[in-house]
């Protein structure tokens, strides 16, 4: 694969320095809640970013993990999945694991705005931990491999030894690790939930009956108990992390496909999905009951863009197929009332970096912009890539990690 070095003529000045580094090393961050803990100052693209490299990273909407220096994401070329890894600081290419097939027969990739559409591909997130790096592939099977090496440690084919049943554009969520333990779902009756020592893949619990979705499980601590909270065509299912018994439950709409993940704030989370769903918030409350605080039919919808929440309010991108035009959107979270809202980024992703936003749109832009409630607040704007943009940003060091379809992208920030 051919590596292009780019260096811009300008960087981008920060007011302080980030006062540390971490890692990004699952779908999502740290916490899986589109979170980083490092921060961005004053920022100042007149001149553009600091884009310190570009590299091919041909078909999918797979984003990136970050961890010791590397990067993991999932291609497709040559009728195959392929688990590819870079160097974090150069874009040079370590290795890659060639996997399952490509082929997903119902295309759903190949929407997208006039003139940036096509481009099917993977769609779920590598997770890193002590070493080992985590893929759950289109056709379920889930994958622990050396990070270094990129050896296979030890697999488990969630079709074949737990019933595994596939949805239509197959699977698209992320394994979810957490201590030594590592959560996926999709298995069949009895085994639709399950968790896997990360260590050498042997079954630590499975649970529940349930027809899963393209969302990623969120886990939180909910009343003082740890729990995964999944989004399935039922609605809402929380299990104890520990054993697999479910929690509690409570039900919302389904209708084709729900990609969002949870959003999860103390005992309050949110939910949202496509195709004239709408989006709710739950309250938890203790013994399993569950209270509807709001429900807004066919409004709100995220399709695939996952909010994070911060200080009260909801920030992502909203509406339903609106390629190259759906807004980013501050949302109260209490309420649902839309505080303000900004069109032109379409189903793209934004994650938070101290008390900003970075936003990566559906056609390559990536955005810097204030975490305020107040009005939209624009700091930065630069376009970055070429091809289509599902994926998430990933934020570590004080670099941004973007791809598309086509291609990925450093751009330097500065520690």
């Amino acid at each position: 694969m051919k590596n292009v070095v780019l260096f811009a003529a300008a960087c981008f000045t920060v007011a302080s320095p980030v006062s540390f580094a971490e890692d990004w090393p699952q779908y999502r961050g740290v916490a899986a809640d589109g979170k980083s803990a490092e921060s961005i100052g004053k920022a100042d693209w007149s001149n553009g970013p600091n884009v310190i490299w570009k590299t091919e990273t041909p078909l999918g909407f797979s984003s990136f993990a970050v961890a010791e220096g590397r990067l993991f994401t999932v291609i497709a070329t040559e009728g195959s999945e392929v688990l590819l890894t870079l160097d974090a600081t150069s874009g040079d290419q370590l290795w890659r694991l060639p996997m399952g097939s490509s082929e997903y027969e119902q295309g759903g990739g190949n929407a997208g705005a006039a003139g940036n559409m096509g481009g099917d591909g993977p769609r779920s997130t590598p997770a890193v931990s002590d070493g080992n790096v985590y893929v759950y592939d289109s056709y379920m099977v889930l994958r622990c491999v050396d990070a270094e090496t990129g050896n296979l440690v030890w697999k488990q084919d969630i079709i074949n030894d737990f019933a595994g049943r596939n949805i239509r554009w197959l699977n698209a969520s992320s394994p979810l690790v957490d201590g030594d333990v590592v959560y996926v779902s999709g298995g069949g009756a009895g085994q639709s939930f399950l968790a896997f020592n990360k260590n050498d893949g042997q079954l630590i619990w499975k649970s529940g009956d349930e027809t899963i979705t393209h969302a990623t499980p969120s886990l939180a601590t909910i009343n003082g108990k740890k729990q995964l909270v999944y989004f399935v065509q039922s609605g809402l299912v929380a299990v104890d992390a520990s054993t697999g018994s479910e929690l509690w439950r409570t039900e919302f709409p389904f209708s084709v496909s729900t990609a969002a993940s949870p959003v999860i704030e103390g005992n309050l989370v949110y939910c949202s999905a496509g195709y004239g769903v709408g989006a709710g918030l739950f309250q938890v409350q203790g013994g399993g009951k569950v209270d509807e605080v709001w429900f807004k039919a066919n409004e709100l919808m995220n399709h695939w863009s996952t909010p994070i929440v911060h200080n009260g309010h909801l920030y992502g991108i909203f509406e339903f197929k609106k390629y190259g035009r759906a807004p980013l959107q501050c949302v109260e979270l209490a309420t649902g009332e839309i505080k303000w809202k900004e069109y032109g980024f379409g189903p793209g992703n934004c994650i938070l970096v101290g008390e900003k936003l970075v936003v990566l749109s559906d056609a390559g832009e990536v955005v810097i912009a204030a975490a305020s409630p107040d009005a939209y607040h624009e700091l930065a704007r630069a376009d970055v890539l070429s091809g289509k943009c599902w994926s998430t940003p990933a934020y570590s060091d004080g670099r941004i990690y973007v791809r598309s379809t086509e291609e990925a992208a450093c751009i330097e920030i500065g520690n």
